[in-house]
């Protein structure tokens, strides 16, 4: 009997511990509770894009630059999203483009492209990227192709309050 004494003395204060006052529980049941922003707006349906800052995505206009490695021919295409063009036997679709607002910093502007390349002696092209592409980081994602090379120059978009 002697040892399961000290052990009782400790157990005890736990067990009561654990017993919930039911008056303190109905007191906290019947105050108000406050919302925080995120509950008080309205549920966004699935499939809706968020707000968006600045110019619609429809009207931007993004300058990706395509170099031929064979011939060192460079060009330059004016793609909005949706578009796709076709140089020789590379074809470049912008899904995106967008461009951090000039009070942000780090500047940096991006776009999300798809390149398809046609081989030699066949009708259909073939995807060889699809993703982003920064201007200020191009090595984060390449374009990896033996004869072309493919890059983000610009995303024209405005923003509010910008001149």
């Amino acid at each position: 009997m002697r040892g399961k004494f000290p052990v009782l003395v400790f157990c005890i204060p736990l067990l009561l511990a654990g017993c919930e006052d039911q008056t303190a529980s109905d007191e906290i049941a019947d105050t108000p509770r406050l919302e925080s922003p995120e509950e008080s707006r309205p549920a966004q349906p699935l499939g809706s894009a968020p707000e968006q800052i600045g110019t619609p995505m429809e009207e931007r206009v993004a300058t990706i630059g395509v170099l031929n490695k064979r011939n060192n021919v460079s060009q330059d295409l004016q793609l909005s999203p949706g578009d796709s063009e076709q140089v020789g036997d590379v074809e470049v679709t912008l899904q995106a483009c967008e461009r951090t607002p000039p009070w942000e910093m780090p500047k940096e502007t991006g776009a999300f492209v798809q390149v398809s390349v046609r081989d030699r002696g066949e009708d259909d092209f073939s995807q060889i990227f699809s993703g982003w592409l920064f201007k200020n980081s191009p090595s984060l994602n390449v374009v990896e192709h033996p004869i072309y090379d493919v890059w983000v120059k610009d995303c024209a978009m405005s923003f509010p309050g910008e001149e």
